[in-house]
């Protein structure tokens, strides 16, 4: 069985997600919440083994919030799944350490089939080299071996003792690529 949390500021979303994932063999939903503040106590209570949240929370975004929920103990798996998820979304969720990333138009199949995958070990995150090479254009030059860790999934401990710098610096530096990298949302 998968255990999953869903999180979303939209009620009918939650429920409607709720209610599929239930009917899916497999997959269980063990808890929901709207806001990333919502999350941070049920991650302990429940420990999933998937987190699938939206971009657009009402007290932060996704890619904040996958970054804290990845720095948990234990560690779930993170699908932001949002209707901003396109591929212009998949370096920074690269950059937060996200596992997927599910643009919310897709079949409930296809989202199915990104959860077992995650909770499998595998990356659902499409990327092209376009993506990268843009990518590479809008951070500093040396946050390119960061990058390049981050694409092969290096522990940001030991990108981190790579650097010679400690967690709060490295934190501090990938805050920074994000924002440099952060995907646009309409109002």
């Amino acid at each position: 069985m998968i255990r999953v949390v869903i999180v979303d500021d939209h009620h009918a979303v939650r429920l409607g997600l709720q209610m599929a994932l239930a009917a899916e063999p497999g997959l269980v939903p063990v808890a929901t919440a709207s806001s990333a503040a919502e999350l941070a106590p049920l991650l302990n209570q429940v420990e999933p083994d998937v987190v699938l949240f939206d971009y657009q929370l009402p007290d932060d975004d996704g890619l904040t919030v996958c970054r804290q929920v990845k720095a948990s103990q234990p560690c779930p798996r993170v699908i932001i799944y949002s209707a901003v998820a396109d591929a212009s979304m998949t370096v920074p969720a690269i950059v937060a350490v996200a596992n997927g990333l599910v643009h919310k138009g897709v079949r409930p199949q296809e989202l199915f089939e990104a959860i077992r995958a995650v909770a499998a070990g595998d990356l659902v995150l499409p990327l092209a080299q376009p993506l990268l090479d843009a990518a590479g254009l809008q951070l500093d030059t040396n946050d390119l071996p960061v990058l390049g860790m981050l694409l092969d999934r290096t522990a940001p401990t030991v990108i981190a003792t790579t650097l010679g710098i400690d967690d709060a610096q490295f934190r501090q530096r990938v805050r920074r690529m994000l924002t440099r990298l952060m995907v646009p949302v309409g109002g």
